[in-house]
């Protein structure tokens, strides 16, 4: 998979083209993905998906934008995984904001993607003031040269298969949920960094992600599995938040407590996968009841996993 920060210098078209946001590529994003690959093969053509940098509602509200499910590397990871030839990153800024539904089609879709079949979901906006929609797409291609399908909504248990139903159902701990939607569990990817040794002192020591600036759409303690440092998933349990008894400092943080497993893993990069929830996040008294309660979520941990027949012992 080619990535293009903007629009290419050089033409990569003539191509298949889908539009969107894609945060956490869940079950509606993987039936357009599906759908694209589909059509692109009969036409003869490569697969190429538009997105944009940072998501627009982050750029019109910035202070109370929603928490992301994926951040760009992962969304990246994801599409190529789907099998698209060519993704372009638009950069969502005034210039992009204030670019008109007709120029958006001609001179982006047109003129320098040379798109011949466009795919949209059904709640499709875009250009200046959210003017464009799926039938101004139609029309133009019809003046312009080229074919427009919408795809409608997937419906999980009866639910939309949407960003924000993903979003909400972590939020309420409703992890087998979120899974069903996103077709696969939801996880988060970064690199094992050094941290107070608080963890090993304790007896149980972690292996920590910082969050940096990005927003975790859940917290609490997890029974999670980790992938990425043997040839099979490991099972641990999981806190993901500010750590209220041990910092006032209120920096998100990730740390896991992998069961059996004793390697220096700093500098690795790991892929945590989140399965259910044990709690919400808590203060404690002190560092010997926080001790006392770790146990218990460790052993809650490996209670669920046992009870999903994955060895956590």
């Amino acid at each position: 998979m080619r990535i293009h920060l903007g629009i290419p210098a050089s033409a990569i078209g003539p191509l298949a083209l889908t539009i969107g946001n894609f945060d956490g590529v869940h079950l509606g994003h993987q039936a357009m993905l599906h759908a694209l690959s589909t059509a692109a093969q009969q036409l003869g053509l490569p697969t190429a998906a538009m997105t944009f940098e940072p998501h627009p509602r982050e750029f019109f509200s910035p202070l109370d934008a929603p928490a992301r499910l994926t951040t760009l590397r992962e969304k990246l990871e994801l599409l190529d995984k789907a099998g698209i030839d060519e993704v372009i990153v638009l950069r969502f800024n005034k210039a992009l904001a204030d670019t008109s539904a007709e120029v958006f089609i001609s001179h982006l879709l047109v003129e320098q993607l040379q798109t011949r079949w466009l795919l949209v979901g059904d709640d499709f906006r875009f250009g200046a003031r959210r003017m464009g929609h799926f039938e101004t797409l139609q029309q133009a291609g019809l003046a312009q040269g080229f074919d427009c399908f919408s795809l409608s909504s997937i419906l999980v248990d009866g639910q939309r298969a949407s960003s924000s139903a993903v979003r909400e159902a972590l939020i309420a701990g409703q992890l087998k949920l979120a899974s069903k939607l996103l077709g696969r569990p939801f996880s988060i990817t970064g690199r094992v960094i050094p941290g107070q040794r608080l963890g090993r002192t304790l007896g149980y020591p972690t292996a920590n992600l910082r969050l940096g600036r990005r927003i975790a759409p859940l917290s609490g303690i997890f029974a999670v599995t980790v992938k990425g440092l043997e040839d099979k998933a490991l099972p641990a349990v999981a806190s993901l938040g500010t750590r209220p008894t041990v910092t006032c400092q209120g920096e998100p943080l990730l740390e896991v407590h992998l069961f059996n497993f004793n390697c220096d893993i700093y500098g690795a990069r790991i892929h945590v996968e989140f399965h259910h929830k044990i709690r919400d996040e808590a203060h404690f008294d002190s560092l010997d009841v926080l001790t006392q309660q770790i146990a218990h979520d460790a052993d809650a941990a490996r209670d669920y996993f046992d009870q999903q027949h994955l060895s956590a012992s």
